[in-house]
């Protein structure tokens, strides 16, 4: 089966400007299953080397986790998305901690400029998004400015094999008067990319009042395809199996 032509993939900030307005809902449950071996992953990171680079920092929930990790190291957070950015700026300048501590960037890590020195890297729910070419290319930046055993810290998607997955319901919570479901659904559509599509629906006396969608692309990769590809050692932290529960581990020399 063909490969998806890179135009085809969808865009990280693209995927997140429809659904930005729910996507708290999503991360404050996602950083209560992976703030745990997100810290361990960060244990004993020497924060001297350089700050610490958090790609894909969406609304900063992960930001704060690995700030309090390492209360002495300076992050620079890359986040393309507008609104997600937005919300990412507000968290970061309503905290006097870390407004000191926390650069913000807007540029894809495709283009990003990264200084030449930094002590571990964190990216969560970024690596599926970008191609063969795009990770090799994050690889060799990376590499270049970590430390002898400096932590890439990966989540993958937790899916387990490539294979169609029905839709179902992910989330559910209330508001005031509106109830909210996050809806989920993939299929495979070349060798190891799953197209997912997301909806979201919002319910008001038990009468759907409005929803969206969006759909992405996802190359469902392993934490060992990814240090072979890297030419790193890995371990895993996290295992997953499941979509939405914590597929986290560490690429390191």
């Amino acid at each position: 089966m063909e490969r998806p032509r890179r135009e085809d993939r969808a865009v990280v900030a693209d995927y997140y400007t429809a659904s930005a307005e729910f996507y708290e809902m999503v991360a404050s449950r996602h950083v209560a299953t992976s703030a745990g071996p997100l810290t361990t992953a960060l244990s004993g990171v020497d924060t001297g080397h350089g700050p610490v680079v958090e790609i894909g920092a969406g609304t900063g929930r992960v930001t704060s986790v690995i700030a309090e990790t390492l209360p002495t190291a300076s992050l620079i957070a890359v986040e393309p998305s507008t609104p997600m950015r937005a919300m990412l700026t507000s968290r970061v300048f309503g905290d006097p901690d870390l407004r000191r501590r926390v650069t913000v960037l807007a540029e894809p890590v495709q283009h990003v400029a990264l200084p030449a020195r930094v002590s571990a890297v964190v990216l969560f729910g970024v690596v599926g998004h970008l191609t063969r070419e795009e990770r090799g290319e994050l690889w060799r930046m990376v590499t270049a400015r970590l430390p002898p055993g400096g932590p890439i810290v990966v989540e993958l998607m937790g899916a387990g094999a490539t294979r169609p997955i029905p839709p179902f319901r992910m989330l559910r919570e209330t508001m005031g008067q509106q109830t909210y479901e996050w809806w989920t659904e993939a299929e495979p559509v070349a060798d190891d990319v799953m197209r997912w599509r997301t909806e979201w629906k919002v319910f008001r006396d038990g009468r759907l009042v409005r929803s969206t969608s969006d759909t992405y692309s996802w190359e469902n990769l392993t934490l060992e395809a990814l240090a072979e590809e890297a030419g790193l050692s890995s371990r895993m932290i996290s295992a997953g199996g499941v979509p939405g529960s914590p597929e986290i581990g560490v690429l390191h020399r």
